[in-house]
């Protein structure tokens, strides 16, 4: 048996009140090596970071193709979106739920699924605050991104919610 390549990503979305100034993290391990990413915008949700968080680390990796990846979230969104085949659902509603419900955040979905699509993607849930060292770790590094002065527009979050922005 061919001996498969592994990345393990841990991913976190924060929001300081939601809707509010939100930070994403990600944490991806690679044979020994570390490396975190994260950022955060001005006026977002959480849901939008758990999701902003996992794109970002996607696209970290080069050749992803290459790789297993594991992704470890506390957000069962993310989990159920995968697990349960909402991104498929959505998609073929052409990202409505029921009748005329639209799929929140569908511009962030949308992303996801042409990150995801063809990648050997394995995600699994982790209880948050329940002492994993990288689901700690990004809880904290997206906190801190909310916190930050000078954060960047959501810009399609802004103007969807029809929030004035200036850039």
């Amino acid at each position: 048996m061919k001996h498969e390549k592994e990345i393990i990503i841990y991913t976190d979305g924060a929001c300081l009140g939601n809707p509010g100034p939100g930070g994403y993290a990600a944490i991806l391990s690679y044979q020994g090596r570390k490396k975190e990413i994260s950022g955060g915008y001005r006026m977002t949700t959480n849901n939008r970071m758990e999701i902003k968080a996992v794109i970002e680390a996607l696209k970290a990796i080069k050749s992803p193709e290459k790789y297993k990846i594991k992704i470890f979230t506390d957000s069962r969104l993310i989990v159920n979106a995968f697990n349960l085949g909402w991104l498929e659902k959505w998609e073929t509603k052409g990202w409505f739920r029921k009748g005329s419900e639209k799929v929140q955040n569908s511009d962030l979905w949308k992303d996801l699924v042409k990150l995801a699509n063809g990648l050997n993607l394995e995600i699994n849930w982790v209880e948050g605050h329940s002492g994993i060292t990288e689901n700690e770790r990004c809880d904290k590094l997206s906190k801190e991104e909310a916190s930050r002065s000078n954060l960047p527009p959501d810009i399609n979050y802004e103007q969807e919610k029809g929030l004035q922005f200036f850039i």
